[in-house]
């Protein structure tokens, strides 16, 4: 059984072995062409082993070319282009189907933008080999950092994620965090067919699926830096979706737990 420290919480699972092995990094891309090389470019220096997807939704700008274009130089690196911008959520599901078709141990989730240091995925993923199921890089538990955030930006995060928190009943600090590692066995048994967040709920929606089907969940420090080039893709509906559907999930566990006690 993993133990149940501050930053853990869930079931158990075993270790998957070095660090980077088996691991696909899923990149999803819409308008990053001035972004996407340098991040891949850190991410292959600090981490050899790891393979990369690009997932590009028909960027304008170009994104998708120039990730062939790296694809071509490096056959760790492949790209996925969808025809329509079609969200966050419907990038990282196409992505996770692709990865599980070719069996990664790890999948994760990474920015474009900067936002996501790739010398930090190092943490995230001796902690998957430690015997986390996921993995989330944290804003906020200690040792988290905030760089160069608006405080509208900094105050909203920090609301969702304590609304959340208390919604749903959960100990996760920074639910709504992008930066994330799953093991293959989360992304299998999670019914990611019924998945239907778009944006920032997308990863409430995953963890809470996480949690609900009883797998550990562990959170490790990092630095998230606002991205320096391009504007970020949040909205007032995104969040909004985030508030409703929090909610529903929420008053459902509730009943769902007064059901069980009255049987």
């Amino acid at each position: 059984m993993a133990p149940q420290t501050p930053d853990a919480v869930g079931g158990a699972s075993r270790p998957v072995g070095p660090a980077g092995a088996g691991t696909l990094v899923i990149i999803p891309t819409y308008d990053e062409r001035e972004n996407l090389p340098s991040i891949v470019d850190r991410l292959r220096t600090s981490l050899h082993d790891v393979h990369v997807l690009v997932v590009d939704d028909n960027s304008p700008d170009g994104t998708g070319d120039l990730a062939d274009a790296l694809a071509a130089a490096d056959d760790r690196i492949h790209v996925m282009h969808r025809t329509e911008k079609s969200g966050l959520g419907g990038a990282y599901l196409a992505g996770f189907a692709w990865a599980l078709e070719r069996e990664y141990a790890v999948i994760v989730e990474m920015d474009a933008d900067g936002s996501h240091a790739p010398e930090q995925l190092a943490r995230l993923l001796e902690r998957i080999n430690a015997g986390a199921d996921l993995v989330i890089g944290s804003r906020y538990v200690p040792g988290g950092k905030l760089v160069n955030w608006p405080t509208r930006r900094k105050l909203l995060s920090q609301g969702a994620n304590t609304y959340s928190r208390l919604a749903l009943g959960v100990r996760v600090r920074d639910i709504t965090a992008g930066y994330r590692a799953y093991r293959r066995e989360v992304l299998e048994k999670i019914d990611l067919a019924s998945v239907e967040s778009a944006g920032y709920c997308f990863q409430i929606d995953l963890a809470w699926r996480t949690i609900q089907a009883g797998f550990s969940v562990a959170e490790v420090p990092i630095t998230f830096t606002e991205r320096a080039v391009g504007e970020s893709k949040m909205s007032g509906e995104v969040v909004s979706e985030a508030f409703l559907k929090v909610a529903e999930w929420g008053w459902r566990h509730r009943m769902d737990k007064l059901r069980r006690r009255h049987h």
